[in-house]
């Protein structure tokens, strides 16, 4: 297993995995509310053939809170602060869902040092998300439908795949963790509340996605799980039209999480196309 490290980026401690292969540097980047351990099934597959580095954002997983609400702009600004941090110049960029929003952003913010970008059912690419998202932007209701406990741990779950019994004992552990880490509740809310509202993902955001998709000169790649609930994969099919250098896969019976629930596809994947870039 690959070692938890720790390092003070300004002044959070950010904890990461990095698994010191001999191949190109892939940044990988989790989604709201989840961890680093959702790369586990690609460090531990992939770890030797490509240097994998997956990290816990602030107020994720085993990182510190930090010191205020992070959306995906303040994440991304983040994000080159670890890379820098850790001695990294230039690198691939992967994320899902939150994760892949700050990847495009962080390609946006530096596309010199990007060689290139996955995004696995990125958000910030279309309006719709589920009703639940969209009330727990509200002041009253946000914390009552966010409470720690083992509701939380089994909502999370039927919203990051198709089919919970892909997600075993070590991954719900780790995930009944992430509910009831200390604030942990209150960051994702402040998060949420970043992304978007009762109408659905922020328009503001949305736009700058497609503005910076248009910027973009290195290749992407979209993957999307077909039956995810959280975000429509109309959203990966219309974003894929946007770069100059893009391509698309759907992934069938998967849901917002194909690292996970797809391993072996999104393995040959991120690894065909990684390694395409010589």
């Amino acid at each position: 297993m690959i070692e938890d490290k720790y390092i003070h980026v300004d002044t959070t401690r950010i904890r990461y995995r990095d698994s010191g292969g001999s191949g190109p540097v892939v940044l990988l980047s989790h989604g709201i509310g989840a961890s680093l351990e959702i790369w586990d099934r690609q460090l531990t597959a992939l770890g030797q053939r490509l240097r994998l580095i997956a990290w816990d954002m602030p107020g994720h997983g085993l990182s510190d809170l930090g010191h205020r609400p992070y959306g995906p702009d303040d994440f991304a600004v983040f994000g080159w602060r670890f890379v820098e941090a850790i001695g990294i110049e230039k690198l691939h960029l992967a994320g899902n869902s939150l994760g892949g929003a700050v990847s495009l952003r962080m390609a946006g913010i530096a596309p010199d040092r990007t060689q290139s970008l996955l995004l696995a059912n990125a958000a910030t690419l279309g309006r719709e998300n589920p009703l639940p998202f969209r009330l727990m932007t509200l002041p009253l209701l946000g914390p009552l439908m966010n409470r720690p406990g083992p509701m939380a741990v089994s909502q999370q779950i039927k919203a990051i795949v198709a089919d919970p019994a892909c997600i075993d004992a070590a991954l719900r552990a780790v995930i009944s963790r992430n509910v009831h880490k200390p604030g942990a509740d209150k960051a994702f809310l402040a998060t949420l509340r970043q992304m978007g509202g009762l109408g659905g993902q922020s328009k503001r955001l949305i736009v700058q996605s497609r503005r910076l998709l248009s910027e973009l000169k290195v290749p992407v790649l979209f993957v999307h799980g077909r039956d995810d609930h959280v975000i429509p994969v109309a959203h990966s099919e219309l974003a894929a039209a946007i770069p100059s250098r893009a391509s698309l896969n759907i992934l069938d019976n998967c849901g917002h999480t194909p690292q996970i629930e797809k391993p072996k596809d999104f393995n040959a994947l991120l690894t065909g196309f990684i390694m395409a870039q010589g």
